[in-house]
C-alpha cells in the first residue's frame, strides 16, 4: 500500500458510513464530472475499500496516488488519466 500525506485534492467525496459497492460506484461518477490530470479524494470507513480502490483504479486507467490513515477513515486519492468519450 502506498501512504502519502497531505495530499491536496481538486475534489473530495465523502463515503464515510456508506455501504458496499458505494466506494467503487460514487468514484467513478465523480470522477467523470472531472479533468484529466484532476485528483478526488475518497472518504471512507470500509476496510475493503483497501484492496478494492486501488485494484478498482488499475482496471478503470486511473491512477491511484496513495492513502492516508485518519482516526475514523481512510482517505484515498486518485488521479484521472484519460477523458471520457
Amino acid at each position: 500500500m502506498k501512504f502519502v500525506k497531505g495530499k491536496k485534492p481538486d475534489e473530495s467525496l465523502d463515503l464515510v458510513c456508506r455501504m458496499c459497492p458505494m466506494h467503487l460506484l460514487e468514484p467513478g461518477d465523480k470522477l467523470k464530472c472531472m479533468k484529466k490530470g484532476q485528483v478526488l479524494e475518497v472518504l471512507t470507513d470500509y476496510d475493503g475499500a483497501l484492496e478494492d480502490i486501488p485494484d478498482w483504479c488499475k482496471k478503470c486507467g486511473h491512477e491511484f496516488i496513495g492513502m492516508e490513515e485518519d482516526e475514523d477513515f481512510y482517505k484515498f486519492y486518485i488521479k484521472k488519466q484519460k477523458d471520457e468519450a
